[in-house]
């Protein structure tokens, strides 16, 4: 639904949403519509949540909660992704819901736009790849908006960050003079790159087994008085508002928990967010590992550092969801075999953990998404992320089914496809078709369940050894893992696949879109800076060169367009062996330079010439390279004072959730 010209309210807005259509059946053929929404490079789905019926009353009670708790820390992620963030989405906000002008006009449609991509972002810069969008319309008419609500006070502050190329010009930066001083997040004020690592090397102790993960809850400024220190994320300290309400909610959870580990293991993470300290954090993810009984499980807290230009700081995530019985089945077997594919990967046995703990695997349907994973979300997830927790008790890995099947039937809901355009034959793209939803969803399995719980650092190494590098090159050490695993004859004796010809469909896919395809989500002459992107093309582009000789990959062009095509899947699968071992000694040694090259030589630079031919025939497909979620509503259902269920209702409006949230889970 697009906004009316005449004001809307915000709580007209969460009145909408919360009457929309809660049947899933929405289109003219009675069946639920996935698809939403598209802008700019972006488009807007929603997911299903199957099996909450199933939930008992408790367990859709502990759901909620979890949900509240994931939905207030909203802020802080906008904050940390920039500090003029909150300021410019506020004033978006204000806009959206005062003005009173024109809102047919193209100028109020460029500035609708740009606000769905602010709030996409959760920022200024874009959600993946880290530099900084701007407004199709006039800063004229910006300025013209912003006076027209009151806050016209603000715009020699806000429109420079909003328009101006040179005011943070990207969220993170991997190269230039200083990576940590030219970055816009938020984890770093008045400080060097130098300054930071001189912090960290006097409290980080060498010879610690078991350290915590430090500076993942904290922001390091420089005082007026000339000192580097840090500023931890706690309840009285820095963002300590918005987790005041979390723990709340947390503790209103555990009331209604499953069993009483849960309980234990939140009071766990409530100690943490009121303490800031870290040791905490470890415990609380030590018996958060261990907990395998539970059916509603969640991600709640400071937790991956893709965003730091050093790779040491946290942003805030959230997400809820419960187990889908059926489809774990695949993921529990391939975790009850963790230490035979341990024990037979291709890495060197210095690098091999002798006995693999506590892998555990399952298939889950989301019930919120927020933070970091929202609105664009992963589709697996392998925690906790401390190496040595990982070492001694294991980890957790999840596939999100409901995620992964809504982008699937989003897709169908189009009527082109990138799979008709970039696959070289008839017979590749018969064999995606049969095989290709099954090696996506096993890929992502063997990748989170297994990869990034494989190998181990030597004692000498630290976790932190690889700097900047060191996020690119774990998701490259997970994909190999994956890969050549694909192939092995063991998933088909464990019936995991049904032959030995399914992972070619992967394989195909993998490569065509790491060397190519990929970068549809990348501007003209803009460097490939993602983490996840940076893998994806080292792989590709290594194993392209290595099997030059033997013909592994064949670059072909017919009719003007260019392909890349699988000659050798199981020279192929080889190749994958020999780059996983290499990345693996890379990782267990800390090889800092070795790992620099890596990624400076394959993972970063575009060929631009097949980046314009892929943007091209990209564009004629009218697709959208990037998808985001709207999150159901959880709704009480109340008889008198006494709640007696709660219930699911798919929203509709993009804007819309977005205002709703604005205004309910403000906090900062």
């Amino acid at each position: 639904m697009k906004l009316l010209a005449k004001m809307i309210t915000v709580a007209g807005m969460a009145a909408a949403l919360v009457s929309c259509s809660d049947n899933a059946a929405d289109n003219e053929n009675g069946e639920f519509r996935y698809l939403m929404d598209e802008f700019a490079d972006l488009k807007i789905m929603r997911y299903q949540v199957p099996g909450w019926d199933g939930l008992t009353l408790q367990q859709k009670e502990y759901v909620y909660h979890l949900a509240e708790a994931a939905k207030y820390g909203r802020d802080i992620i906008w904050m940390q992704n920039c500090k003029y963030n909150l300021d410019v989405r506020k004033t978006i906000e204000n806009i959206i819901e005062n003005y009173e002008g024109d809102r047919t006009c193209e100028d109020w449609k460029q500035f609708e736009t740009y606000a769905k991509r602010v709030f996409f972002s959760n920022g200024i810069h874009h959600h993946y790849a880290e530099d900084k969008f701007f407004p199709e319309c006039t800063k004229e008419y910006f300025q013209e908006l912003m006076t027209s609500v009151g806050d016209g006070e603000k715009c020699a502050e806000l429109l420079p960050v909003i328009f101006d190329p040179s005011v943070y010009p990207a969220r993170k930066m991997m190269s230039g003079k200083d990576i940590v001083a030219e970055s816009a997040v938020n984890f770093y004020e008045g400080v060097t790159r130098a300054e930071v690592e001189a912090l960290y090397a006097g409290l980080v102790d060498p010879s610690d087994k078991t350290p915590v993960s430090y500076g993942l809850n904290s922001r390091v400024v420089k005082g007026a008085d000339g000192v580097v220190r840090e500023e931890v994320y706690k309840v009285g300290g820095l963002y300590g508002k918005a987790l005041k309400k979390i723990c709340k909610e947390l503790k209103k959870a555990a009331k209604v928990a499953e069993n009483e580990t849960q309980k234990d293991y939140i009071a766990d993470l409530v100690s943490y967010y009121e303490t800031g300290d870290l040791k905490l954090w470890d415990e609380y993810n030590i018996k958060w590992v261990n907990d395998t009984l539970g059916v509603v499980d969640f991600v709640n807290g400071f937790v991956e550092d893709y965003n730091d230009p050093l790779g040491r700081k946290a942003t805030w995530e959230g997400l809820v969801n419960f187990k889908d019985s059926e489809a774990s089945r695949r993921t529990e077997l391939i975790s009850d075999n963790a230490q035979w594919f341990e024990d037979n990967s291709p890495v060197d046995s210095r690098f091999k953990k002798e006995e693999v703990k506590g892998v555990t695997a399952k298939v889950i349907n989301v019930a919120v998404l927020a933070g970091d994973c929202y609105p664009s979300a992963p589709i697996g997830i392998n925690l906790p992320n401390a190496d040595w927790i990982r070492r001694e008790h294991g980890s957790k890995s999840v596939t999100i089914a409901n995620l992964t099947s809504a982008y699937d039937k989003a897709a169908q809901e189009s009527p082109k496809s990138m799979l008709s355009e970039f696959a070289w034959s008839e017979d590749e793209i018969a064999l995606e078709k049969k095989y290709g939803g099954l090696t996506n969803d096993l890929h992502t399995d063997l990748h989170e369940c297994l990869g990034h719980g494989s190998g181990k650092l030597l004692p000498e190494t630290s976790p932190n050894a690889l700097g900047e590098f060191s996020s690119t090159l774990e998701e490259a050490r997970a994909d190999l893992f994956g890969l050549y695993y694909l192939a092995d004859p063991k998933l088909v004796e464990l019936g995991i696949l049904p032959d030995m010809e399914a992972y070619k469909a992967q394989y195909s896919s993998y490569i065509r879109n790491g060397i190519f395809t990929q970068f549809t989500r990348v501007a003209p002459g803009k460097k490939n800076m993602e983490a996840h992107m940076q893998n994806r093309k080292l792989i590709a582009d290594w194993c392209y060169e290595k099997g030059l000789k033997d013909n592994v990959i064949e670059k072909k062009v017919r009719d003007g367009k260019t392909y890349f095509v699988v000659n050798d899947y199981e020279a192929l699968r080889g190749l994958f062996g020999e780059l996983l071992a290499e990345v693996q000694r890379i990782k267990s040694e800390g090889d800092y330079a070795a790992g620099k090259a890596l990624v400076e030589k394959y993972a970063v630079d575009i060929d631009p010439e097949l980046h314009a031919e892929v943007l091209e025939r990209y564009s004629a497909l009218g697709l959208k390279p990037y998808g985001g979620f709207l999150n159901p509503q959880i709704v009480p259902v109340r008889k008198g004072l006494k709640t007696v269920d709660y219930k699911i209702v798919y929203a509709e409006d993009f804007i819309g959730q977005m205002m709703e949230y604005g205004s309910r889970y403000s906090t900062l």
